[in-house]
């Protein structure tokens, strides 16, 4: 076993004692813990607005992206003491749990010396954790369907919410998804959002049987891109942006313009919509953080009824995007059909 190695640094006035930073994470890259911190440290900027206030559900990889993982919800009783938290109620666990919350760099150093390759975040912020502040939709591709395919399935998403007057915004995985989110910031509880979502998903699949499924039987996604509205849950958490991925090299859960999804779509070319850790840096400085608008953009959610509306031949009618924004073509699109409301579940904040 080779000799553990420590290296003590300090981090906006905190002090951290980091260890074995040589270790390669990531072996087909050659990626070191290192070069984990260094990245995490350097998109901070970008990032933290995204895990503020969100409880945090770690993906740690001790022994790099190859070895053997865990996921750890309640923060570890060994963190510095400035590390915050938040105390949520888990209704699977009959507890109350105490999540991390990354407030600064000097936490999302100290995770990261953790190999917490991956961040995983709740849909909502720690204060109010039964009220999302997004709604959105993993679109995972079933083989032989990959990433090009869920750039077809986003637009349909994106032109649905156009169609209500509000506005989506894509990005990898840093996987095979696609994801697309439609920030709300505004008062909306789980019970809102995740029928709405199945809706969603619903329509596309009757509308387009041969490329969508609303069913998450993997039996089912054969050739096809499964719509996962299912994520719209309060126990739920989904790879926060900017998060790098555990994959063979390391990828990053990037956001993507629909200029950008579009071009993908269009060429067939899934390579187009892949972006490791070096990549994104640069991306962010040339073109800002493209969720910002996650963050502070306030859309009220329509009424579950105006779906519902859809169903009987009801028209979809898209509006081109603004000048200088992707444009997609204006379409009509008919919608069937409406998934009963999910009856509210009553949990404790």
């Amino acid at each position: 076993m080779a000799e553990r190695t420590t290296t003590e640094v300090e981090v906006q006035g905190r002090r951290l004692t980091l260890s074995n930073l040589e270790k390669v994470l990531y072996p087909q890259a050659g990626f070191t813990k290192a070069q984990l911190i260094d990245y995490y440290v350097r998109i901070a900027p970008v990032l933290l607005p995204h895990l503020h206030g969100r409880p945090l559900t770690m993906k740690r990889y001790p022994d790099g992206v190859d070895g053997e993982l865990f996921y750890q919800k309640n923060c570890p009783d060994h963190r510095p003491s400035w590390v915050a938290t938040a105390r949520v109620w888990s209704e699977g666990n009959k507890r109350w749990m105490e999540y991390c919350m990354v407030q600064e760099v000097a936490t999302l150093v100290w995770a990261a010396n953790l190999a917490d390759i991956e961040l995983h975040t709740s849909l909502s912020l720690a204060k109010e954790i039964l009220r999302p502040t997004m709604i959105i939709f993993d679109l995972d591709p079933g083989e032989p369907a990959d990433i090009v395919q869920c750039c077809q399935a986003g637009m349909w998403v994106r032109d649905i919410f156009q169609h209500f007057g509000l506005q989506a915004f894509p990005k990898t995985s840093g996987s095979k998804e696609l994801q697309v989110y439609v920030p709300l910031n505004t008062p909306v509880t789980y019970d809102d959002t995740k029928p709405f979502a199945h809706e969603v998903a619903k329509l596309l699949e009757i509308q387009r049987r041969d490329n969508i499924v609303s069913d998450m039987k993997k039996a089912l996604r054969v050739g096809k891109v499964f719509v996962d509205w299912s994520q719209n849950d309060d126990h739920k958490t989904t790879v926060c942006v900017y998060s790098l991925r555990a994959k063979a090299r390391p990828t990053v859960s990037t956001p993507v313009t629909w200029k950008e999804v579009e071009q993908c779509w269009a060429k067939k070319d899934a390579g187009l919509l892949v972006f490791e850790s070096d990549q994104v840096l640069k991306r962010v400085k040339r073109m800002g953080d493209l969720y910002e608008p996650v963050l502070t953009l306030k859309q009220k959610l329509p009424p579950l009824a105006a779906l519902v509306a859809l169903r009987d031949g009801g028209e979809i009618r898209v509006q081109a995007a603004p000048k200088g924004k992707s444009k997609p073509a204006a379409r009509v699109r008919k919608m069937r059909r409406a998934a009963p409301r999910r009856v509210a579940r009553g949990r404790k904040a």
